[in-house]
């Protein structure tokens, strides 16, 4: 591995300096129906290199639904709590697996967990992790906010609060946030921008309602854009490309 040096980047010409890149843990799995894809992992791992090779600094939740999801679990009988917790180290699994991914393209990385376990990552204690930004590495923050009841993209606004980032990303699988499911109807249509408010009351599902509600409180805005485009994750940074802002 390269030895790390401190050398940050410009960063005058991004729209953001610091932003949480959100993604589910399906977005791993490419066309295999479960687990990593190894290509499809690394396709991310370039699109994420990319931004940070802007300047840009990122922090990372990735979710475990490629793995194990909590809540189908808790509906095939098992207890919430137990299947929560198992969907929790599902998305360190992921992590590790995007760090392993980013290092091999020479980003550094660290791979931070709610739940202690000292041996494959680091515990989350927030100034650290700042200063690992501050620095220019990487932050996948893993196994959620360490509690049943809560998702990943309430860890993933939470953390992005905590870390004072300027904007959440949410990749999905579509370009933005439509009126209807835009793979079942073609006369859906796209928000170039929509309120939280509208976001909760019309459910548009873009996150769960928590999530939407504590980036609502904290002024925090979340751009929904396609991970399947290539280039928009850095289109977007560079003021381009097609996406919906879900702000006050």
């Amino acid at each position: 591995m390269p030895q790390e040096i401190e050398t940050p980047a410009a960063t005058s010409a991004v729209a953001y300096k610091r932003v949480m890149l959100k993604i589910s843990g399906e977005a791993l799995m490419g066309d295999q129906g479960f687990g990593l894809h190894p290509p499809t992992v690394e396709r991310i791992a370039k699109e994420v290199k990319s931004v940070h090779d802007m300047g840009v600094e990122i922090c990372m939740v990735i979710g475990g639904g490629n793995i194990f999801r909590g809540l189908s679990g808790a509906a095939q009988g098992m207890e919430r709590t137990t299947a929560d917790y198992m969907g929790m180290l599902a998305t360190v699994m992921n992590a590790l697996g995007m760090q392993a991914a980013l290092e091999s393209l020479g980003v550094f990385t660290r791979v931070i967990s709610a739940i202690p376990m000292d041996q494959v990552c680091e515990p989350y204690i927030r100034r650290r992790a700042v200063r690992h930004l501050e620095k220019k590495r990487v932050c996948i923050f893993a196994a959620g906010t360490g509690n049943p009841y809560f998702t990943t993209d309430t860890a993933a606004t939470l953390r992005a609060n905590e870390m004072a980032c300027e904007a959440i990303f949410k990749g999905t699988k579509v370009d933005g946030v439509y009126d209807k499911d835009p793979v079942k109807f073609d006369d859906a249509k796209r928000y170039d921008t929509v309120s939280y408010d509208d976001v909760l009351a019309k459910r548009l599902g873009v996150m769960d309602a928590s999530a939407i509600a504590l980036a609502r409180d904290n002024s925090l805005p979340i751009i929904v854009f396609s991970l399947d485009e290539p280039g928009g994750f850095r289109g977007i940074l560079a003021g381009e490309g097609t996406y919906t802002k879900v702000q006050g």
